[in-house]
């Protein structure tokens, strides 16, 4: 990790934790440091609104010189398994960051934590009680009515210390007794109605196994775990906001060898989306999904899966900010992001998704020319690379019309389209099944003097189409991808109303045959491409095989052919099929990838 030379001026605060970070040091704050953690709960698989805070407390200690800390809040053993503490590191990773040797759980600080209850039941500030859970909330109180202390709020420290060791001998039932901080049953902030610090769980844990059966809260745990690791500015999302005041109680009332300051952020929030943990996991176990890497799910490993690159999610992060106020942001910019990273190093390739045969009448038959195709319109260095061209082409079948409409600017009877990199043809005929009426193949002749896409007399077509040769062409499964959610605010619905109502139909299409350009064949699996008119793809990680990929849309093209495409009746999957219009351009002409 780079550090600013200390001689170098101060770097300008870009949001207010880094003008809170700067004002810091400048007083002297925390002896001048920065030290940052990231302390995902291994509950689930991480997802793109934790991506803002890893490249937040991350990106912190890269730009002011500092530390972060990779710490697992691993305090519930009912829901927490090595599998999700696992995926988190590999995600962590992925994503560009890495804590060295500063990988830390709150297990290993469960003895240290203990030892501070101890402490507050000692002075006077914790105490055991034998509420259940309905009597407790009923003694809390209400928004307007101040709580009511409990009848077991007067005991002594001896007794107190005597139950509390008990309860961690195993003594005593689940949900029988429970530690409470002594604070204010009156406080208007519920989080200091003499919160709970420990309860009974008498389940093993995936670290500490049957070594204890109580276990301590989040709020009481994670000031702890930042004191006793040094960290200096613990940042959280807004809604632990209200939960500062008792952060800062445990962090002063304990002994300590830190003082770590809580800063609120806005969370991440994402249209068509749905960050609940709670509710991917419900996804997952209801098979909504086909797992947590689901290329539809909003999980740092879904996305990876589906095609989605790093640079493209630091990308949205920075793009978004930091703010104090949660917003919605538009899922759009995320897919505009991994658009911008993979215009400029995606490899262009040529692929027929719903094939038509194309049969070129005048070739000579039996022979083959080698057509060159620019490799990255966007990078001179990717060179070009040698497409296969004979008398049987496949083309898409959509770029068929037996009967074009007016602004229809592809290939119809007696119409004349460039065919990509290739030659100028001019439509002859079709042939139909007489049993459905479908076109089966459509029959052209071609202008050799056209070839590389330039008719030397100077005449212009207003159609340019993509292709792959027939022969050579390598046969792959596709999987078309839309949003998981239907809704652009899933979670918004009637009181009593299940958000899976909102589930996206159409949210996975597989096309079955497609017709690939035959280097798609040898693909690496996590290879991304273009396919030319169609979008990003990347050959899937886990199904992908030698000579048998199987790709899955990414994201789509820019959505200016979706209108065209809805007007004309054009792709089956709502998708734009053309690349971008130029100027005048209606129908079937791409911009020039």
């Amino acid at each position: 990790m780079s550090t600013p030379n200390e001689s170098s001026p101060a770097p300008e605060a870009a949001h207010f934790i880094e003008e809170r970070v700067l004002a810091d040091r400048a007083s002297g704050k925390h002896g001048g440091k920065l030290h940052t953690r990231f302390p995902p709960e291994p509950n689930g698989y991480l997802h793109i609104g934790h991506a803002k805070s890893i490249c937040l407390n991350f990106g912190l200690a890269q730009r002011f010189g500092g530390l972060t800390n990779l710490r697992f809040d691993d305090t519930n053993p009912t829901t927490e398994e090595v599998e999700y503490v696992e995926s988190i590191q590999r995600d962590v990773k992925w994503l560009g960051f890495d804590w060295d040797e500063r990988l830390f759980f709150a297990s290993s600080f469960f003895g240290q934590i203990y030892a501070c209850a101890e402490e507050l039941v000692q002075k006077g500030l914790a105490y055991v009680c034998d509420l259940g859970p309905e009597d407790m909330s009923r003694y809390r109180g209400s928004l307007t009515a101040p709580g009511t202390d409990s009848p077991f709020r007067s005991r002594s420290v001896a007794e107190n210390l005597d139950l509390l060791r008990r309860m961690k001998a195993g003594e005593f039932n689940e949900g029988s007794h429970t530690l409470r901080a002594k604070i204010d049953m009156a406080s208007p902030n519920f989080n200091l109605r003499d919160p709970v610090l420990y309860r009974i769980l008498k389940k093993p844990h995936h670290r500490t196994g049957s070594t204890w059966c109580i276990y301590p809260t989040y709020d009481y745990a994670h000031p702890l775990c930042d004191a006793f690791e040094g960290i200096t500015h613990s940042i959280c999302t807004l809604e632990f906001e209200n939960h500062r005041p008792l952060y800062d109680w445990v962090r002063d009332n304990c002994t300590v060898p830190a003082k770590p300051e809580q800063i609120e952020f806005a969370r991440l929030n994402l249209t068509y989306t749905v960050l609940s943990k709670r509710k991917l996991l419900r996804l997952v176990n209801e098979k909504r999904v086909s797992g947590w890497d689901d290329p539809r799910m909003p999980t740092l490993t879904g996305l990876r899966r589906r095609g989605y690159t790093p640079e493209a999610i630091r990308t949205l992060c920075e793009r978004v900010g930091v703010a104090k106020f949660n917003s919605t942001v538009e899922v759009v910019q995320l897919e505009n992001a991994l658009r911008d990273d993979l215009n400029k190093r995606a490899p262009r390739a040529m692929a027929v998704l719903r094939p038509l045969e194309l049969v070129i009448e005048n070739w000579p038959a039996g022979t083959t020319d080698e057509l060159d195709a620019v490799n990255n319109p966007e990078d001179p260095a990717a060179g070009t690379r040698k497409v296969p061209f004979g008398q049987r082409l496949f083309i898409e079948r959509d770029d068929f019309r037996e009967d074009p409409p007016k602004d229809f600017y592809r290939l119809g009877p007696g119409r004349e389209v460039r065919l990509r990199y290739a030659f100028f043809v001019t439509c002859t005929g079709f042939d139909k099944d007489p049993a459905t009426g479908e076109v089966t193949r459509v029959r052209c002749t071609y202008d050799p003097a056209t070839r590389g896409g330039n008719a030397p007399d100077g005449r212009k077509v207003k159609g340019t189409i993509h292709w792959v040769p027939a022969e050579q062409a390598v046969r792959a499964e596709v999987r078309l991808y839309d949003h998981l959610f239907a809704a652009e605010f899933p979670e918004d619905v009637p009181e009593g109303t299940d958000f899976l109502v909102n589930l996206n139909p159409r949210s996975l299409e597989v096309v079955a045959d497609a017709a690939l350009e035959p280097l798609l064949g040898t693909a690496a699996a996590g290879s991304r491409w273009q396919f030319e008119r169609h979008g990003y793809f990347c050959a899937d990680e886990q199904d992908s095989r030698p000579g048998k990929p199987v790709f899955n849309r990414s994201v789509s093209l820019k959505d200016s052919w979706a209108k065209i495409e809805k007007r004309q009746g054009g792709s089956s999957d709502g998708k734009p099929q053309g690349g971008k219009p130029g100027k005048g351009d209606k129908g079937g002409k791409p911009k020039a990838p």
